[in-house]
């Protein structure tokens, strides 16, 4: 998977040591218009600074000012998430007749590939003339995922479940300015896929209209976010999966959020079926950066992706990759000023 960025300048440093003793680096690239800051832990995307309107610069990525902060992090800030991002059901799945039992990390699911999963890991990194592109080799068993998996171009060599995202937190008012519930968001979807109360998927795809998951025109985000509507009663606010209109493995629109006050637009692209909106509900207790806290709906993740749980729903696009085969996904993050 690799990163890219229209930069002019890069710098690389040491981040920290991690528990086991393997260094972290950190790479920052910069031009006139953003920095942004990423290590080779987790794939993390540390922080990026972008103007407002009026050419205050601010960080719009929750984030720590050490490595230790995400030694011990329970929020996934910025990292990749995987081998599955979401939840997969008792953590259990079946190929080709064969079943696999994954550690369970989210009561009785599995979330994010598990306690050790890519965000724990050093990855590779290799700086390009604007570009940094970061490498993992997950071997065949990792987690209880079959097949062995070499993530920048992914190949493997046994059939096994794949799904990747980025799980940062933006608040565009700034990390250090509050919560995100008076910045408005656009969500290019017509349907989501509901959820039991253990936030799994029931395999229906339903409507957004005439429910407080239609953000298909720009919406406040607090507007809703306390409706009495069981989805979002379940999910203690918006943690939910859109499917994203358009055409799988087309880059096409799937979110815009704004912020009235400063006037910072991020607007996502993808070429993924959905998009979770989560907007930071179980944040509370860690120091970020700066020394704040981040409290609750402190900063809203925008992870493309397949859809929850999809290796037990056949309906759903498949996240199968056998053996020979290339995933290839595409995600693109747009900062402006309006």
């Amino acid at each position: 998977m690799a990163n890219e960025v229209s930069m002019a300048d890069i710098t690389k440093s040491i981040f920290g040591k991690t528990i086991q003793g393997e260094t972290a680096e950190i790479y920052t690239l910069k031009n006139a218009k953003i920095e942004a800051r990423v290590s080779t832990y987790g794939a993390t995307l540390i922080s990026v600074k972008t103007a407002d309107r009026n050419g205050k610069f601010a960080d719009v990525v929750l984030g720590y000012d050490s490595l230790q902060g995400y030694l011990s992090d329970q929020c996934f800030l910025g990292a990749i998430v995987g081998r599955y991002g979401n939840r997969i059901a008792k953590g259990s799945f079946e190929i080709d007749g064969q079943k696999y039992q994954l550690p369970l990390n989210n009561g009785e699911n599995s979330l994010h590939g598990g306690p050790e999963g890519f965000d724990k890991k050093i990855w590779a990194a290799k700086a390009g003339s604007n570009s940094i592109a970061f490498t993992l080799v997950s071997p065949d068993g990792d987690m209880g995922y079959p097949g062995a998996l070499s993530i920048e171009v992914v190949y493997t060599d046994k059939a096994t479940v794949v799904n990747l995202t980025n799980h940062a937190y933006f608040n565009l008012h700034g990390d250090d300015q509050g919560n995100v519930l008076d910045q408005e968001m656009t969500l290019y979807a017509d349907r989501f896929t509901p959820t039991d109360a253990g936030l799994i998927p029931t395999g229906e795809l339903a409507e957004v209209a005439g429910t407080p998951l239609d953000f298909r025109t720009s919406t406040v985000i607090g507007e809703r976010i306390n409706a009495k509507f069981e989805p979002i009663q379940l999910a203690g606010g918006y943690d939910h999966n859109f499917a994203v209109n358009g055409t799988i493995g087309e880059l096409r629109p799937a979110a815009k959020l704004y912020d009235p006050a400063s006037g910072r637009v991020l607007t996502v692209s993808t070429t993924e079926p959905g998009i979770q909106f989560y907007s930071g509900n179980f944040l509370g207790g860690a120091i970020g950066r700066h020394g704040v806290e981040y409290a609750k709906n402190s900063g809203l993740c925008l992870e493309t992706q397949h859809y929850p749980d999809a290796p037990n729903h056949p309906s759903f696009p498949t996240t199968l990759l056998k053996p020979g085969e290339t995933l290839r996904s595409t995600t693109v993050f747009t900062f402006a000023t309006v």
